[in-house]
């Protein structure tokens, strides 16, 4: 039976004018455990052309999961974040949320509720992370239980520090609790004129990188080509005492990270410095990826020989080290980017297996469950053997 290559079905809230078409598809007439060779290089470039690719009714093992999340990247070896690293780094604000599948330790399970016997883990107390505990502001339990709710942090999976982000992420729902409808709201309570959005209960949203990029007005397209962002060491422990804003993209400009001299030990070799656009391997197109939270500098180039000053922001380049504006302009190219009409709110259902392309979109955990609503993932990405791929010369001519 060949590949069948189907949209997937988009919520009434996805805007008819400007999601974008190619962004995700439902696979049929293939074995996401048991791929051929040759099966394997039609999902490979569907992901990288479609963004996401579902498969529906799976049955996968953690060993499976792991072979086919491995086969976008045979050399990589270890979880994104480094095998066992993440629970063991206590202060890290992924801690809570992983635990490592004992006989595959780049699977990790995740999820809501109490586990027992679970592939070789006797018992495990998963929480599903909640805004509740990173925002610097939260719904308020009136709120909450007329069931609002909100984006907790939008990121790209990765360590940000020492391993390369990897290339496909694969998330394997095994038990889904059924529930009431949620309303993400982008800003605070008390803000009446703020955005929502409808979404399932304990959805995975996502948005593109791509549509990212391609929304931004010209001076920002410009800024965006031309500029590369550093990241914090041992992001995820810098950024452990800090809030986010209310719409999950970006930390609120408190102060409150970690000093680096209390950070566990560090290398300056080890610390990232990524561009903000990252180029498709098979498109060719551009998409704008950047874990805001993990953000602490921003390294602009100079405009190129010849290209209009009109406008630009920092035509002389910039080595932008002040915290304060590095996220603000961030915020400002991110945040068209994740508008009601530009999400994919996934509507999970058992045995449902989403392979999402790590270097091409933004995604988030989103909403919230009650003590008893017991689910299960399995969750796999790995290390990369190698670094995303920035604009060319030729992109920053044509862009800038």
């Amino acid at each position: 039976m060949a590949i069948k290559l189907a949209p997937i079905a988009l919520p009434t809230t996805a805007s008819r004018t400007d999601f974008d078409p190619d962004f995700g598809r439902e696979v049929k007439g293939a074995n996401p455990g048991e791929l051929t060779p040759e099966q394997f290089k039609e999902i490979e470039t569907a992901l990288y052309t479609h963004g996401i690719l579902l498969f529906r009714d799976v049955t996968l093992t953690p060993e499976q999961q792991y072979a086919l999340t491995k086969a976008f990247d045979p050399e990589s070896e270890s979880y994104g974040h480094g095998n066992n690293k993440t629970q063991s780094t206590k202060k890290s604000i992924l801690h809570p949320d992983l635990k490592t599948i004992p006989r595959v330790p780049q699977v990790q399970l995740i999820g809501n509720g109490m586990v027992y016997n679970h592939e070789g883990l006797e018992s495990a107390a998963l929480k599903h992370p909640s805004h509740t505990t990173f925002h610097k502001t939260r719904v308020s339990a009136e709120n909450e239980a007329l069931g609002f709710t909100r984006f907790y942090r939008w990121h790209i999976d990765a360590a940000l520090y020492d391993y390369n982000p990897p290339r496909a992420t694969t998330l394997y729902g095994i038990t889904v609790p059924e529930g009431d409808r949620q309303t993400v709201r982008y800003s605070d309570d008390d803000d009446p004129s703020g955005e929502t959005l409808s979404v399932p209960l304990g959805t995975t949203a996502f948005v593109s990188g791509r549509k990212m990029f391609q929304i931004l007005p010209p001076e920002l397209k410009s800024f965006a080509v031309r500029t590369s962002v550093r990241y914090a060491p041992h992001p995820y422990v810098w950024m452990a005492p800090a809030r986010a804003k209310s719409d999950g993209l970006g930390i609120a400009n408190e102060g409150l990270e970690l000093p680096l001299n209390e950070l566990p030990e560090w290398e300056q070799s080890k610390i990232k410095t990524l561009p903000i656009l990252w180029k498709n391997p098979v498109t060719g197109e551009l998409h704008f990826q950047v874990h805001p939270c993990g953000a602490q500098e921003l390294i602009v180039k100079p405009l190129p020989l010849g290209a209009s000053r009109e406008g630009a922001l920092y035509p002389d380049g910039e080595h932008i080290k002040d915290l304060g504006k590095v996220r603000e302009l961030l915020h400002l190219m991110q945040r068209p980017g994740i508008a009601p009409g530009l999400v994919y709110p996934h509507d999970w259902k058992e045995r449902d297996l989403v392979l999402f392309h790590n270097r091409g979109l933004l995604h988030t955990v989103v909403g919230a469950f009650k003590p008893d609503q017991v689910r299960a993932f399995h969750q796999c990405n790995l290390a990369a053997s190698d670094v995303p791929t920035g604009p060319t010369e030729q992109d920053i001519i044509a862009w800038a």
